[in-house]
């Protein structure tokens, strides 16, 4: 045991598991506030259907050979989850037929576009890198950091401003109508916000891994709790101490990051099912 803490504080000296510390904790949090209400509003598919359209936004941008792809990512994934969450229920194409289209086609056309355009002479391993979040969260720049924490920042705050209206549209959204709340807005707002988080746990976990950031924590908070306000915060918790664990771990045993975050919140939601079968 001192073994190991000796070398985890060998390893936090160095910039680079700061950096992923910082924006692995702020990733999760974020992850988890949204991810009980898209669960409660059967949207938690969404996630995949988002990351798949940030990984096809992503080879548009590596292809353009731009500096900074958050230029074309952010923009384009935002489009899509208005479109998906907040475009209305008078689409021709509905639900999961409309998320399972996006993505699928997302997925297909960003890997023919890094593979006709390639960026590098590696595009497998580029690609890997990008579904499973490799390296990526490794070796942020502080530019990367300070953007995951500025956005961050930004998700937190309108979650908290506007935490009543969003429980409200997340329970009955035809009641909160009736009460006057303008549900669409508080659903675009809830679009956008998804959207932006999906972008930033690219870096985590990767685009085929990011579901279990937001399914996960709620999932497991909701096993234990039952309040809305209890289990969110129950969640946040959940995700953060998974997320570091699994920061930690990656680095101390060298496994990929975003799989190893993602067995260890498989591993709290077994835990968290144990207890919550014992309390009943």
């Amino acid at each position: 045991m001192s073994e190991i803490i000796t070398k985890l504080s060998v390893y936090m000296t160095y910039s680079f598991v700061q950096y992923a510390l910082i924006a692995g904790v702020l990733i999760a949090l974020c992850s988890s506030l949204l991810g009980v209400t898209l669960v409660l509003k059967r949207f938690s598919f969404i996630g995949d259907g988002l990351s798949h359209v940030a990984f096809g936004a992503m080879a548009i941008a590596t292809v353009l050979k731009l500096t900074n792809d958050m230029v074309v990512i952010l923009p384009v994934t935002v489009l899509s989850a208005i479109l998906l969450l907040a475009g209305g229920k008078n689409r021709k194409i509905k639900g999961d037929a409309a998320v399972a289209m996006i993505s699928v086609g997302s997925l297909a056309l960003g890997y023919l576009i890094m593979n006709v355009f390639p960026g590098s002479s590696n595009v497998s391993g580029d690609v890997c890198t990008t579904l499973f979040g490799s390296t990526s969260i490794l070796t942020l720049s502080p530019l990367d950091v300070w953007l995951c924490v500025g956005l961050s920042i930004v998700v937190i705050a309108v979650f908290v401003i506007f935490y009543n209206k969003i429980f409200a549209v997340t329970f009955d959204e035809g009641f909160a109508k009736a009460t006057g709340t303008n549900a669409g807005a508080y659903n675009f707002i809830i679009a956008v916000i998804i959207a932006v988080i999906i972008v930033l746990a690219m870096n985590l976990v990767g685009s085929l891994l990011i579901s279990a950031l937001v399914i996960f924590p709620a999932l497991s908070a909701m096993r234990v709790f039952k309040n809305f306000k209890s289990v969110t915060i129950c969640s946040a918790v959940f995700s953060v101490v998974c997320a570091t664990l699994g920061i930690l771990v990656s680095i101390l045993a060298s496994t990929p990051v975003g799989s190893t975050i993602v067995a260890i919140d498989i591993i709290g939601f077994i835990l968290f099912s144990v207890i919550g079968a014992v309390k009943k």
